[in-house]
């Protein structure tokens, strides 16, 4: 019988595994202080490897390094005995959907999410903390794994979040920050996709040290673009000089293939209306483009002369060349796609039809009048939430869809993570992309379960910002629903909570006669049949957004073997909650289910339902039937 993990992966064990790939001899076996065998790394066979490319001990050598970044490295790695927990009564179409909202720590979440997703990911926005002095950071101090110490410093809000302020009075004001970003950022590198990109928002207190941040996870070579947005009109009078803008930090997963990552954008209205027809070309409108280009790589073959239709020869001005060679600019003439002017006599131009235009590249500034402001983003949630103010700083939507068009494909099933969701406006943003263009991309928000501010409008209706965050796609999701029938307008609400599994390493002479009843079941009697299903497709690294198909069975039981059912054969079932057995070879789905087990939650005698799903297996050799004994769903 295959054993479930019930962790996260352990990263560091991933790790070595790599290197045995690349330098077999380094990895040998040693034993960890519970005397079993593990795998190790040789580090002076590893030197010897490497020969002289080692930077060790005081040696200088360029490096972004503070303070916890050793720390901050482990908390990357360091496997968590979590899971998450589908919560139906909060979710939209739960069955059916493709998006999903996680609550809870992000930390938590990308490591969950490191097998079902790892490489999946089409594009990362996060628009985390920008560490203004008065804003909350998350705690990663692993050195005190229990949640005493949290609550003793007043590190844990009353909702459980793991949150702490970070005044510029903090000696450790830029390392708590950047501990607190730099795992997060590790985990979501591996999620991206060859093709994918990651756009993190940022203003000036952290962006330089951002920028280092982001070129030692993804590399310098990955940087793409700092995009400027100017994301209002006028400055604050306060200041001195007055910001209008925050940035944009674009990076590639695959450096070599940029442009597969970042496409182009629609042309501006400013564009279209500069393509005109002069000519009555029957091809529709176009424009015309410089010929000439620069003398630097210029071929003998571009010096030619031209005859213009006036009669008149000409040859590039100094220090110019034609942009191509005599036999394509024939070819071209030929195709009336060269222009000399409405008399004939001008410079040759090269036509380009509006028809046959793919796009523009992308400019690095993106105006507000472009992709909307802080103030059109406040007013976007103030109406869809009836005039409450439920958010303080959203993002406009108009911004989050400009990054879709150019780092997404509508048709491709792409998917768009968010860590930092806050008020979900890239969730907004994909679910009304999909609406107008018919796409299928899937949105995967992670926000904690931060209280709302108590002198918010919202404060008095919601106790989180997550609660906000799911009504305000419910209500979105209600606007489309009137207008783009079939549209997948729900989401998935998962929550990030401790294993389902009980603890039952305790040794026998710490067991009493009363708690071994509690021994035997290794299931948390709080824990239901859709907990465990989602704890298997974690496991086994498949997609949290297969859809779920639920039937009810009914069978007729004989009586006398219902009034036989004993205590005993509950504890059995549950002693064993998670089992399963081969299918045929031939079969090519997985079909996940809840089969009957008799427990104090179902009257006896009677059949509690079943929960399917109906999949492909990810990377695996044979499929297989999966049984989870659970209760009545």
């Amino acid at each position: 019988m295959e054993k479930l993990r019930m962790t996260s992966p352990d990263l560091t064990q991933a790790n070595i595994e790599k290197l045995a790939e690349l330098f077999p001899t380094t990895v040998t076996e040693s034993f960890d202080p519970d005397g079993v065998p593990r795998h190790t790394v040789d580090f002076d066979l590893l030197r010897q490897e490497l020969a002289d490319h080692i930077v060790e001990g005081p040696q200088e050598r360029y490096q972004l390094d503070w303070p916890g970044k050793r720390a901050a490295a482990f908390a990357a790695n360091a496997p968590i005995a979590k899971t998450l927990r589908p919560v139906r009564e909060e979710s939209v179409d739960f069955d059916t959907t493709k998006n999903l909202f996680i609550e809870g720590d992000n930390l938590d979440a990308l490591k969950l999410l490191q097998e079902s997703y790892l490489g999946k990911v089409k594009l990362i926005y996060i628009d985390p903390p920008y560490n203004t002095g008065s804003d909350f950071v998350y705690d990663d101090d692993f050195a005190e794994s229990s949640g005493d110490y949290l609550e003793r410093s007043g590190q844990r809000s009353d909702s459980g979040a793991r949150l702490i302020a970070n005044p510029d009075t903090n000696g450790r004001f830029h390392s708590d920050w950047l501990s607190m970003m730099y795992p997060r950022l590790k985990l979501a590198r591996a999620l991206l996709a060859s093709d994918g990109a990651i756009f993190v928002s940022i203003d000036d207190h952290e962006r330089d040290n951002l920028k280092h941040l982001m070129d030692e996870v993804f590399g310098e070579r990955s940087f793409v673009s700092t995009v400027i947005w100017r994301k209002k009109a006028s400055p604050d009078a306060r200041s001195t000089i007055g910001a209008v803008h925050d940035y944009l930090l674009c990076y590639v997963r695959d450096p070599e293939q940029p442009k597969a990552a970042i496409g182009k954008m629609a042309l501006s209205d400013a564009r279209v209306a500069a393509y005109t027809n002069p000519d009555d070309d029957p091809r529709g409108p176009w424009a015309s483009v410089d010929m000439t280009g620069m003398t630097g790589r210029a071929t003998k073959d571009q010096y030619f002369e031209v005859t213009l239709p006036s009669g008149r020869v000409i040859r590039p001005t100094e220090g110019r060349s034609w942009g191509l060679v005599e036999r394509t600019f024939q070819e071209l003439r030929t195709d009336n796609r060269i222009w000399f002017g409405r008399e004939g006599n001008n410079v040759p131009r090269i036509k380009r039809f509006l028809a046959e235009a793919e796009g523009q590249t992308v400019p690095s500034y993106w105006d507000f009048s472009e992709v909307g402001s802080n103030e059109e983003a406040t007013t976007e949630v103030t109406n869809l939430f009836d005039g409450m103010r439920a958010f303080d700083t959203p993002k406009p939507v108009r911004l989050m869809r400009r990054i879709l068009e150019i780092a997404t494909r509508p048709s491709a099933e792409d998917v768009v993570l968010d860590f930092f969701a806050g008020s979900a406006s890239m969730a907004e943003a994909v679910t009304r992309a999909n609406a107008e263009d018919g796409g299928n991309r899937r949105y995967l928000m992670v926000q904690i379960a931060e209280s709302t501010n108590s002198k918010a409008d919202a404060a008095s209706t919601y106790e989180t910002i997550a609660a906000i965050s799911r009504d305000r796609l419910k209500r979105v999701g209600r606007q489309l629903a009137e207008t783009n029938a079939g549209a997948d307008i729900g989401f998935r609400s998962l929550r990030i909570d401790t294993t389902n599994m009980n603890d039952l390493d305790a040794v026998a002479d710490d067991l009493v006669q009363a708690s071994l009843m509690e021994a035997i079941d290794s299931v948390k009697p709080d824990r239901t049949d859709d907990d465990l299903l989602f704890q298997v497709l974690l496991d086994w690294g498949l997609d949290l957004s297969l859809p779920i198909e639920r039937e009810a069975f009914k069978r007729e039981r004989e009586r006398s073997s219902a009034s036989t059912t004993t205590h005993s054969s509950r504890a059995s079932a549950r002693r064993c909650p998670l089992m399963w057995s081969p299918r045929s070879r031939n079969s090519n789905r997985c079909a996940l289910s809840s089969a009957t087990r008799p427990s104090s939650r179902t009257q006896t005698g009677s059949m509690p339902s079943r929960s399917s799903v109906s999949c492909r297996r990810a990377q695996r050799s044979r499929p297989y039937d999966l049984a989870i004994l659970g209760g009545g769903a």
